[in-house]
């Protein structure tokens, strides 16, 4: 059984402001499209055509953590009894503690990953590796470096892709959502080149790919690519194409 031959799995993802599902053009709050004020009933859509891991970002933590809607995701958790993974701004221990006691099956973390690697790697060898997923944001310049993207794509880290999960493989790194942010929102399609590269260089890591998914045929070119999860949000909402044919599409091309 090769890595390729592990299952993977398409995960729904929504975006939360206030309640509400919603999405900002590249990571713009200013730029926000509004589609339901019932998150609660869309996941459980979601699941009903049979997805089994859902993505939700806390935008309105991300911008205020004294904001944060972990009451509200802990409902949704509670209400359905699925797994999701919560990312939005985690910048401290408590974000963490407080997310995984309501019921997280894992904790997304972005830029504080990046600019506090040790305060991070403590916490992954307090509550365990597999509790995290690292949310990597690259843009790859002219020499086809990969650095990563911080601040909601404000400002370059100067750190690699590949030196970040080096760094985090020390302490177990099992879980990576890596985003080509040149193509995110887009729906251009995905940078399949890219999740080739890290899954055959890092095959231990399972990684989620997320932005630029836009049709089935964007599912299907990350076919054998090694990815263990495609994250897809923008295009469900706009019914480009539903839960159950992208699970079709993945399963049998």
């Amino acid at each position: 059984m090769g890595r390729n031959m592990k299952k993977s799995i398409i995960i729904p993802a929504l975006d939360l402001i206030n309640g509400q599902v919603v999405r900002l053009h590249q990571g713009d709050y200013a730029k926000q499209t509004t589609y339901s004020d019932d998150p609660i009933s869309q996941f459980a859509d979601y699941l009903a055509q049979g997805a089994e891991q859902l993505h939700l970002v806390d935008l309105t933590g991300a911008k205020d953590p004294a904001q944060r809607q972990t009451a509200l995701i802990g409902k949704i958790i509670a209400a359905m009894n699925c797994k999701i993974q919560v990312g939005g701004g985690i910048r401290s221990e408590k974000d963490v503690a407080d997310l995984l006691a309501v019921g997280a099956n894992r904790v997304v973390i972005g830029s504080t990953a990046v600019k506090q690697p040790e305060m991070v790697k403590g916490w992954f060898e307090k509550y365990g590796a597999e509790k995290f997923v690292l949310a990597l944001d690259v843009n790859i310049n002219a020499n086809g470096e990969k650095i990563i993207a911080i601040s909601g794509w404000q400002e370059a880290s100067g750190v690699s892709l590949e030196a970040l999960i080096d760094d985090y493989q020390a302490v177990g790194l099992q879980h990576v959502l890596c985003t080509d942010i040149s193509r995110d929102g887009t729906l251009a399609g995905s940078n399949v080149a890219l999740y080739k590269e890290v899954c055959a260089k890092y095959p231990a890591i399972q990684f989620q790919s997320s932005g630029g998914i836009g049709l089935l045929d964007d599912i299907k070119a990350l076919k054998g690519t090694g990815v263990a999860g495609v994250i897809v949000g923008r295009a469900l909402l706009e019914g480009k194409f539903n839960v159950v044919e992208a699970i079709e599409c993945w399963q049998n091309g």
